[in-house]
């Protein structure tokens, strides 16, 4: 008996092994545990960014499409890729392990890498070669059977995407304790370093691999990104022996249902306190854990879920004696958990801008950059590799962020986080505001030369550096570590543990539908700006005769508006773990 309560206590409860047997606490998680997964995410993000940064080049240099088109294409297929986060964090908390959907993620992505690099080193494959500088012959766009395998290679790589980015950070962040202060920084401390090795896959992408894409060949580029891919598989199996692995719970999307519906078709509007409580007892809400008992915060600043909460009220007619079906039978525990994951949306939704900003770095910037001066002493640039800018700010940013500006704010203001999560994402939504305003005022520039040096019509590189449109980078980049990493880590504390992978995910759902509310806007203002004969401001294939400093003022005082709707709810919003705040 002794033996058998020592193993118990020895146990995580809640976890297993790679090979479904409980987890040990002295043998499973921790911090080399989680080394693995961030060696793997360099990897993974060098062989999605190495395409990602240029792809729009590759649309419209092989693929012949217009510069528009290729951007909505880029748009779309990032996009496309984030919001299939959501897919991989359902089914990590709903069926299977995070352990198990990276596995098979990441085989898919390879499989698609696979077709694209076929694709690239056949030339039958390809539209025929054509001069885009000579107007009286148009170039054939990819279309047919080309097209097919093209978009087939690109969606499975959207697909295996996914589900990793969906898998892989709570993967990571599930190895550390969360009941003792050091776990909880350790978490912290895991996600800074995250977007650290994911900015230095990145790195190595928008260099080495987009020199090769433009020197050597677009199939030398993806089989460097299929091989990247292929080692990320073996490194993150090396881990297998240390990773404790979280037992799914069910589906999360099924009890958010419910608690919606049962509080909508439930006859009795409300349920007095005395009732309420009463139920408990027999369904009790989460047990605070010893960090919430043990910790000495503002508790006004924090939603207990010890009794029924007041907030999002209409939820309570979910717990009632007479349900309107036996199946909407809800707790008061569901209930609550609900009520904290519809608190998040809010949050999330103020990031959206954020990403439709960063959109314009995969796009229109590239196309500023290839019009411009690439030329560093006797190398050449290639402008998908400016992402290189906010790529090193990002990776000297992280680790002075995480061991001097943080532990200064702790000590400062006497609190476990330092900086709380809200207050890092509101920093880098204000960041946007200024980055778009820079982008503007250099497009105005950029704009000038042209029109002073008579190449307004051509397509020639215009006497001015490619580095002035570093500084939009600069800031955006920096914009991108505060709100991803806040967002990341915001998510997964705040969020119940039954619905943690999903609920981290929202971070790149909200990069998809800032890509895809690119795509919109861009073609909202292009109908808008085209009425009575006038030419869109975002049309041609010229970029010269784009009005791209109106769009960006545009986006300037959009990310403004969104910014002051951030604070509404920022400052309403209640921790519901102490340590966040």
């Amino acid at each position: 008996q002794e033996i058998d309560s020592q193993t118990y206590i020895s146990n995580w409860d809640g976890y297993v092994d790679w090979r479904n047997r409980p987890a040990i606490t002295n043998r499973h998680g921790g911090l080399l545990a989680a080394s693995f997964v961030l060696g793997v995410e360099v990897l993974e993000n060098l062989a999605f960014l190495a395409n990602a940064s240029n792809l729009v080049l590759y649309f419209s240099e092989y693929m012949h499409f217009s510069p528009t088109t290729s951007a909505n294409c880029v748009t779309n297929f990032m996009g496309t890729a984030f919001l299939l986060a959501l897919l991989g964090g359902f089914l990590s908390d709903a069926f299977f392990t995070t352990y198990y959907i990276y596995l098979i993620s990441s085989l898919i992505e390879f499989l698609g890498l696979v077709v694209l690099t076929i694709q690239a080193r056949s030339s039958s494959l390809k539209p025929p070669k054509c001069d885009q500088g000579v107007p009286d012959i148009p170039c054939e766009q990819v279309h047919g059977a080309q097209a097919a395998m093209l978009f087939i290679g690109l969606y499975l790589v959207a697909l295996g995407v996914g589900g990793i980015k969906g898998s892989l950070p709570p993967h990571g962040a599930e190895q550390f304790d969360e009941t003792t202060p050091q776990g909880r920084k350790q978490r912290s401390t895991f996600f800074n370093y995250f977007v650290f090795c994911l900015s230095f896959g990145g790195l190595i992408a928008v260099t080495f691999v987009v020199w090769v894409e433009d020197n050597k060949g677009w199939q030398w580029g993806f089989g460097i990104a299929t091989l990247a891919i292929f080692l990320s598989i073996p490194i993150f199996l090396a881990g297998s022996p240390f990773y404790r692995n979280k037992i799914p719970r069910g589906s999360p999307l099924t009890t958010i249902s419910k608690v919606l519906i049962a509080a909508l078709l439930n006859s009795r509007a409300s349920r007095n306190l005395s009732t309420v409580i009463a139920s408990m007892v027999s369904s009790p809400p989460p047990i605070p854990t010893v960090k919430e008992i043990g910790q000495n915060t503002n508790t006004k600043d924090i939603e207990s879920i010890d009794t029924p909460s007041r907030s999002l009220g209409f939820l309570n007619r979910a717990v009632s004696d007479a349900p309107a079906c036996s199946a909407l039978e809800c707790t008061v525990q569901q209930v609550e958990e609900v009520k904290i994951v519809l608190k998040l949306f809010p949050v999330f939704a103020c990031t959206i801008m954020l990403n439709c900003c960063l959109a314009q770095l995969n796009t229109f910037s590239v196309h500023q950059a290839a019009t411009m001066n690439t030329k560093l002493g006797s190398l050449k640039v290639p402008p998908a590799s400016l992402p290189i800018f906010p790529v090193l700010f990002i990776m000297i940013l992280a680790p002075v962020y995480d061991h001097f500006i943080i532990p200064f704010a702790r000590r400062l203001t006497k609190t476990e986080m330092g900086i709380s999560h809200l207050q890092r994402i509101g920093i880098g939504l204000f960041l946007s505001i200024v980055a778009m305003a820079v982008a503007a005022l250099v497009e105005i520039k950029r704009k000038g030369v042209a029109t002073d040096s008579g190449l307004i019509d051509y397509a020639k590189p215009l006497p001015i550096t490619f580095f002035w449109i570093a500084f939009q980078y600069l800031f955006l980049g920096s914009a991108d570590l505060f709100v991803l990493a806040g967002l990341l880590e915001f998510c997964f504390s705040e969020a119940p543990v039954s619905m943690r992978s999903l609920a981290t995910s929202l971070s790149w759902a909200s990069l998809a539908i800032g890509y895809y509310l690119s795509s919109v806007i861009v073609s909202i203002v292009n109908s808008v700006t085209g009425i009575s004969k006038h030419k869109p401001w975002l049309s041609g294939s010229n970029l010269n005769h784009y009005h791209l400093e109106r769009f960006y003022w545009l986006m300037c005082i959009l990310s403004a508006l969104n910014f002051m709707h951030y604070l509404f709810w920022a400052t309403k919003y209640k921790y519901r773990s102490r340590s966040t705040k």
